[in-house]
């Protein structure tokens, strides 16, 4: 069995197992507090079908039964999917603790069944009670902590994967720097990507990967001098900064194969750093914006040099 399969089943699997809590939790606390079901996901497939102007057949009763059937199936799909995700992430290095690995699970099971409801309009989530939120929130989480509980069951079974270990102190010092040079250059954290691929001169994948970072970096060397740039510290900036950060450090935690929780908030913590810092130093250095900006780039560099360097 390839390890692409592997992932592939475990994921499934583990999905499957965390979809029958959700729903028993579901249904543990409609009998505790004796209330209904939901109509949101019956709801998000009316919406839905209503922005692609499609209508399901059958009188207005039976519309609505059907749109409550494909409701429940697009909740059971979206449990194997994040299973699958999860399987598949862990599989490409993204080994999160127990109870990280848990609380994202259940976070990108929240996004994948309200956040459509949000974005189509159906529900206002910034208007829920408590009780709402806590109705939704505590089977999810079950949802998480048992399916990432399942995948890494599994990948203890086959004796082809070898176990993630502890992050180590040189590890996450990186994963800092490299953080930190993100933030004062969001392209860089790619650049640990890259690093991170095999070396294999057979390995096109891994020249794609190396040849975009290169570009990217360029780029923005370029791009970071021109006067209409945003600042970093926008929201847009800062995204692109903390996205790249913890891309970086998940890659640097995947090489050495570690858990990569550690890894992960040093790269975002350096970020927020580095992003800080480098509008101070510019906004110190106005009268001589280039010269300051080509310093700053020779620190980025040096420290994204200093965190992909192998050990």
């Amino acid at each position: 069995m390839t390890s692409g399969t592997g992932a592939v089943r475990r994921g499934l699997v583990a999905g499957a197992v965390g979809t029958t809590v959700l729903n028993a939790v579901t249904y543990l606390d409609m009998v505790v507090r004796g209330r209904p079901s939901s109509d949101l996901p019956r709801q998000t497939v009316e919406r839905g079908l209503d922005r692609l102007d499609l209508e399901l057949s059958g009188s207005s009763e039976e519309r609505a039964d059907r749109a409550t059937a494909l409701g429940a199936m697009s909740g059971i799909a979206a449990g194997l999917g994040v299973g699958l995700a999860v399987s598949s992430g862990r599989a490409m290095g993204l080994r999160l603790s127990p109870l990280a690995g848990g609380v994202v699970t259940a976070a990108a099971a929240m996004t994948a069944t309200s956040g459509p409801a949000a974005v189509l309009g159906v529900t206002n989530l910034k208007a829920w009670t408590v009780e709402e939120w806590a109705a939704d929130t505590l089977p999810h989480l079950a949802y998480g902590v048992v399916t990432h509980h399942v995948v890494r069951g599994l990948e203890r079974r086959d004796p082809g994967l070898a176990q993630p270990t502890r992050p180590s102190v040189g590890l996450v010092t990186r994963s800092l720097l490299l953080g930190v040079a993100t933030g004062c250059r969001s392209s860089l954290g790619l650049v640990a990507a890259a690093s991170s691929a095999p070396r294999s001169p057979r390995s096109r994948r891994a020249g794609v990967m190396r040849a975009a970072a290169a570009l990217a970096v360029a780029g923005e060397l370029v791009g970071d001098k021109l006067p209409q740039t945003p600042s970093r510290l926008e929201r847009t900036g800062l995204g692109a900064r903390f996205l790249s950060a913890t891309v970086g450090g998940t890659a640097l935690a995947s090489r050495e194969n570690a858990v990569a929780d550690l890894p992960v908030a040093a790269a975002a913590v350096g970020a927020a750093v580095g992003a800080i810092a480098g509008a101070a130093w510019r906004e110190a250095t106005v009268a001589r914006p280039v010269q300051a900006a080509l310093v700053e780039d020779v620190v980025a560099l040096a420290l994204a040099g200093a965190a992909c360097r192998r050990s």
